[in-house]
This record gives C-alpha cells, sequence and structure tokens, in this order.
C-alpha cells in the first residue's frame, strides 16, 4: 500500500490476489453451507458466521486498493476513507467476537458439558452490536485518516512524526483487546486439549470393554460435531499473532514504518480470512460429501435392485400371460359332437 499516484508493486498485487481468494473462498464455503442445507445445524451455522465476518474482512482490506490513486484526489479519497476505516475496523471485531464465542461455545462442552445453543441469538447481537459501537469511537475523535503504510486506519505516523495519541488510541480499540483475547483462547485451548484427551482416552476405555451408553454415544457423536470449530481460534492464534508483532514494533519500537513487515501484516490479515474459508470447505468436504455419496449409491443401488425385480416380474408375467394365450389359441373343439363321439 506504499503506491498512491496510481502505479501498482509487487507488493500490492500479492495483497490484492490474497484478499480475492480470501474472498473467493469465503463464498465458495457460504454457497455450500446453503445449497447442503447445513445452516440447520448450529454446529455449521457458527461457522458460517465465520465465514461471513470472513468475507466482510476480506473485502473491507481489498477496498484498500481503491486508494492507489490517493494522491490524484486527496480531498473525494479523504471521505471514502473515513468510510472504509470504520469498515475495517468493524469487520476485524466482527470477525474477533465470532471467533471468541465459537471458543467459548466449544470451551463450555468440553469442559462442563453445557450445550448453549440457546445463546446463539446473544452470540450473533453482540457480535454486531458491539463491533459497530467500537467501530464508531474513532469517528467521534475523528482519528480515521489515510497513510500510504496502514492505508485507511488509525495512522500511527504521518510521515514526519510518530502521533502517540493515535497509537493510545489504536492499542485502546484493537491491539490491547486483542491481545487480552489471544491470551483468553490461549488458556482456552489448552484446557480443551487436556480436557478432550482425557474424554477420548475414556471414550476409548468404554468402546474396549463395550459399555458405552447412550448418553456416552450421544455426547460423543456431539463433540465430533463440536471439534472442528476449534481449527478457528487455532487460526486466530496462528494469524493475529504476527499482526499484533507488527503493531507494538511499528507502533512502540521503530519510529518509521518498515515496508516488508507492512506487507506481512496486510497478508497476516488476508491469510486468516482464507483460512477460515478454506477451512468450512475441508470441513464440509470430509464431514458431508462421503456421506452424502455412500446415501446416493445405496439409493441408486437399491432402485436398481427394485428395478431389476420388477423386470424379473414383469418377464414372469409375460410368460404366464403368453402361456395362457398359446393354450387358449391352441384348443380345438373335436369334429364329433357328444352324441356321436365314442
Amino acid at each position: 500500500m506504499n503506491s498512491t499516484d496510481g502505479s501498482t508493486t509487487s507488493n500490492d498485487f500479492i495483497y490484492s490476489a490474497t484478499n480475492v481468494a480470501s474472498v473467493l473462498a469465503c463464498l465458495v464455503a457460504a454457497i455450500l453451507v446453503f445449497c447442503l442445507q447445513l445452516h440447520k445445524k448450529v454446529v455449521y451455522r457458527l461457522a458460517l458466521y465465520q465465514v461471513l465476518s470472513s468475507l466482510a474482512l476480506a473485502l473491507a482490506e481489498l477496498s484498500q486498493l481503491i486508494f492507489l490513486n490517493y494522491s490524484r484526489n486527496p480531498k473525494l479519497y479523504d471521505e471514502i476513507c473515513v468510510a472504509i476505516g470504520w469498515f475495517d475496523m468493524f469487520s476485524l471485531w466482527m470477525k474477533l467476537l465470532f471467533t471468541l464465542w465459537a471458543t467459548f461455545h466449544l470451551f463450555c462442552f468440553a469442559v462442563f458439558h453445557w450445550n448453549l445453543k440457546r445463546l446463539e441469538v446473544l452470540y450473533v447481537a453482540t457480535s454486531l452490536i458491539v463491533p459497530a459501537l467500537i467501530a464508531s469511537v474513532p469517528l467521534t475523535t475523528q482519528s480515521y485518516g489515510f497513510s500510504p503504510v496502514d492505508g485507511c486506519y488509525i495512522p500511527a505516523y504521518d510521515g514526519n512524526r510518530t502521533l502517540h495519541e493515535a497509537i493510545i488510541e489504536r492499542f485502546s480499540i484493537w491491539d490491547g483487546p486483542a491481545m487480552i483475547i489471544l491470551l483468553a483462547e490461549s488458556a482456552a485451548m489448552v484446557t480443551m486439549v487436556i480436557k478432550l484427551t482425557h474424554r477420548v482416552y475414556r471414550y476409548r476405555e468404554s468402546s474396549q470393554q463395550e459399555s458405552i451408553t447412550s448418553g456416552g454415544r450421544r455426547d460423543r457423536d456431539a463433540l465430533k460435531q463440536l471439534l472442528p470449530l476449534a481449527a478457528y481460534p487455532i487460526l486466530f492464534l496462528v494469524f493475529i499473532v504476527p499482526v499484533l508483532v507488527y503493531d507494538v514494533f511499528y507502533c512502540l519500537i521503530t519510529p518509521t514504518p518498515d515496508d516488508g513487515l507492512a506487507l506481512s501484516d496486510y497478508l497476516f490479515i488476508s491469510l486468516w480470512s482464507l483460512s477460515s474459508g478454506m477451512a468450512v470447505i475441508v470441513h464440509i468436504f470430509v464431514s458431508q460429501i462421503p456421506g452424502r455419496f455412500r446415501a446416493l449409491w445405496a439409493r441408486r443401488h437399491k432402485e436398481t435392485v427394485w428395478w431389476r425385480s420388477y423386470n424379473s416380474l414383469d418377464h414372469t408375467i409375460r410368460l404366464d400371460s403368453e402361456l395362457c394365450v398359446n393354450s387358449a389359441t391352441s384348443f380345438r373343439l373335436p369334429k364329433c359332437s357328444i352324441d356321436t363321439c365314442g
């Protein structure tokens, strides 16, 4: 995002290609969920919320490419920049909260055995309202602006000096809460790994002893369905750490931005969206497609067996009919009457 005169660089090409791939992956994942009618299941709805928030984030990042022509009409682009900066912050927080709720849902079931699917409305409401409120804070302080490094965001460097108030606002609105949520999700993931390991070992012993109850089977099946949700907090941990490291390094350590670090920051956010879409696609193909193909094959096989049985029966009926017709047509009256014969 360093070019503002209309020219493009290799960094801009990499950035745009990654975000386009993210948009396509999220769209394919959402279409699969709806076409296969998986949105009726709460686990896939939670995954769908991840996909839709990732799609919004990818579109917000992709819209930054509009400002390659920023230097040609700064006044016009400044007005657009405020809206894109708000949408970028909104989509970041929406993605963060949906990931937090997915982790919370899985944690409560894995550790406490609570199924909180009734709280789904709360998940959605807080993940939409809270980001909108937080993203509106820089609007009141008029902090959204454009910089060649940050794009449309809260600039921490105006080209000549570091903006300390902007750094404080950035860490208060995004980086600080993201670090706290990062630590909380890390602790939750460690706890879940320990608890799930113990539960898998217990189920294995129960299976070997053939004493697993119907409730145990139900819990095991529910756990298998919920486990793919663990991918989203793991992806959050993988991709958000470099982003936070960049923000700390850029805002607190070095007074001047680094192009390589800036590109990595953009790429990790884009890869966060891309990996979420791919995770849903892989989840669907692993858990749903083989079973649907087996069901389709079984139905086709059943129809084939029925059709063969029907053809065999039809053939038997035809033979019987022909025999009846032949016997009827081959019957001849005797030439003598009942009185003259014999």
